[in-house]
């Protein structure tokens, strides 16, 4: 992601939140997730460097280059955690199978490093070169492919959540690219070397924990592979995101959110309903402006508590009726009732395309706070549906 509007740190969302912020080497214009670190932008921190060796099965950790008295300090670490994954079901058998053989990642930790977020006044760079490239023909044309695959399943989904069939797609598309780039990080290794770090152990020990939860309750452990950061699967979860949205979808017993698409869509539903996804309302939606648009009456001059970089790039909430009042035309389609709220971006400046945003992309951005990745998770659904 461009990094241009990230902020630290994810206020509550899922583990995609978090995640995505781990993840800002992604090429986004990111801010910290709006509700926390949820179901994170995973795809493309986990493809920014070579990927640490992969342990499976509890098998020997791979040598590390650090030093010794970092890896006695690691181990002591590590150890000094079993009263707290006790607290929550781990049994010491779980414990010791999960802390096996687990060594210091280096490349872990220089990759977290090198994702602080920029300054406050670094210019912002223009929305369409990304959304060339994030709704780009192929990612369309592949979720049209999916969209079509799971056509009864979706709609099911959607009569009973209210979340979009094509949205849950466009995030499946956006966070792996369908499920091509997923992360061969060792989850356990990363996320140990994250909390031991220590600059931000209260994100990442919690989610070491949630990872020893997983493996309680039976996930396997060569099956905890992901991004750099810890989010994992097709809708790169974290783990504590897992534990409360991952959803069993195809009737087999699992909630596989690594290779069932039935299982990480459902799962991306569950997550939207606890964004607060309000059934029947668009995402939002490109409008134009008329010359004479007074841009200084619209002003929002409230600061937003959490993700103030990407929130100050919108106006007030207003009524669609007061919108269209004031000379707004949609691009195309219909207005939505006249009730419902919504602000207004204009991403690469006055003269461009502009968009309405309801409460709906409120939700979108909890996933990942970013208008960039917003917009194009929107315009992305929009494009798979049509």
């Amino acid at each position: 992601m461009t990094r241009a509007e990230q902020t630290l740190p994810c206020a509550g969302r899922s583990t995609a939140c978090l995640a995505s912020q781990e993840k800002s080497g992604k090429s986004k214009d990111m801010s910290a997730p709006f509700k926390s670190f949820a179901p994170l932008a995973a795809a493309l921190a986990m493809a920014l460097g070579a990927p640490a060796p992969a342990q499976t099965g509890g098998s020997a950790a791979p040598v590390s280059s650090v030093g010794a008295a970092t890896e006695a300090g690691f181990t002591a670490y590590l150890q000094g955690l079993r009263p707290k994954a006790r607290a929550q079901g781990v049994s010491d058998t779980t414990f010791d199978r999960a802390i096996a053989g687990l060594t210091f990642n280096p490349r872990v930790a220089a990759l977290d490093r090198a994702n602080q977020p920029t300054a406050a006044d670094a210019p912002i760079p223009d929305f369409e070169p990304y959304r060339q490239r994030h709704v780009d023909a192929d990612r369309i044309t592949r979720g049209r492919t999916v969209y079509q695959a799971n056509r009864r399943l979706l709609s099911g989904i959607e009569r009973d959540t209210g979340v979009p069939e094509e949205i849950m797609v466009a995030i499946f598309g956006h966070e792996t690219n369908y499920g091509r780039i997923t992360g061969d990080f060792d989850l356990l290794r990363s996320l140990a070397t994250l909390a031991y770090e220590g600059r931000r152990r209260a994100l990442f020990e919690p989610e070491l924990i949630a990872v020893m939860v997983m493996m309680q309750r039976g996930v396997p452990r060569e099956r905890l592979l992901g991004s750099y950061a810890g989010a994992f699967g097709y809708p790169q979860f974290l783990p504590s995101v897992y534990l409360r949205d991952a959803r069993d979808a195809d009737g087999d017993g699992v909630a596989n959110i690594w290779s069932s698409q039935p299982d990480a869509l459902a799962s991306i539903a569950n997550y939207f309903v606890r964004a607060g996804w309000r059934k029947g309302e668009p995402w939002g939606f490109a409008v134009r402006l008329p010359a004479t648009f007074d841009r200084a009456a619209v002003a929002n001059r409230l600061r937003a508590s959490r993700c103030a970089r990407v929130m100050e790039r919108h106006s007030r909430w207003l009524t669609m009726r007061e919108w269209r009042a004031l000379g707004i035309v949609p691009t195309q389609g219909s207005w939505p009732d006249d009730r419902v709220m919504a602000t207004l971006i204009e991403p690469d400046g006055p003269g461009k395309t502009a968009y309405l945003l309801t409460g709906n992309y409120r939700a979108i951005l909890d996933y990942n706070c970013s208008n960039f990745y917003g917009l194009s998770v929107g315009l992305l659904a929009d494009e798979v549906r049509r």
